[in-house]
């Protein structure tokens, strides 16, 4: 169960990672740029669950591992071939982002319900929900607002509402299937509602003034 753990929190980090360090190259910062806005998407939304949930200091800073490996992904995806790659192809790009993003955003909910879980006394539904959409989401509305940009959450093809979804459905197959379907569950309905929003172009209605 450990190692089914570590692997998705690893591949949420990747992802996070990948999709923050994508966001710096296109906002042109320097390395530096880049490298914090991987870490802090990597990171960020297990830094304010762990807050939420009372865990100080949080995990990121008690085991530097996730801190490491967005560094290094950040630092791959600043070399100069991957940057050459990514500029002549904007569809590999936006493809690219997509699906970092989506993975992220999965993994790291379900990863927040198992954190809740585990360490919340008495975790009702409302508070798994809860720490699993802020764990999927808090590391890329960091991102946005470090960028400058509009969060990502508030604009685009119902990104928190998909996290929200995978959290409910984690949640309520916990005790009926076990963790490991539950959370397999859980990640593949994010990836699937994000795949399904942004091909048939769903979005929540927009104020228009």
């Amino acid at each position: 169960m450990e190692r089914f753990l570590f692997v998705v929190n690893l591949i949420g980090t990747v992802a996070f990672a990948a999709s923050g360090a994508m966001i710096g190259l296109k906002k042109e910062m320097d390395v530096f740029g880049v490298c914090i806005l991987g870490l802090t998407t990597a990171v960020g939304g297990g830094i304010l669950r762990d807050l939420v949930l009372g865990l100080t200091p949080p995990m990121a800073f008690r085991d530097p591992t996730a801190a490491l490996v967005a560094l290094v992904v950040s630092a791959v995806f600043f070399l100069r071939r991957a940057r050459a790659v990514l500029e002549r192809s904007p569809r590999l790009y936006d493809l690219l982002l997509f699906w970092m993003d989506s993975v992220g955003l999965g993994a790291f909910t379900v990863v927040g319900v198992q954190i809740a879980m585990d360490y919340a006394g008495q975790p009702t539904l409302f508070l798994l929900v809860f720490v699993g959409v802020v764990t999927g989401v808090g590391g890329g509305v960091l991102r946005d607002l470090m960028a400058q940009q509009v969060p990502y959450i508030f604009v685009k093809h119902v990104y928190a509402c998909a996290s929200l979804a995978g959290a409910v459905l984690c949640a309520g197959l916990w005790s009926w299937t076990g963790r490991v379907s539950a959370m397999l569950a859980g990640l593949g309905a994010v990836v699937l509602i994000r795949w399904l929003a942004a091909h048939f172009r769903w979005n929540l209605p927009r104020a228009k003034l």
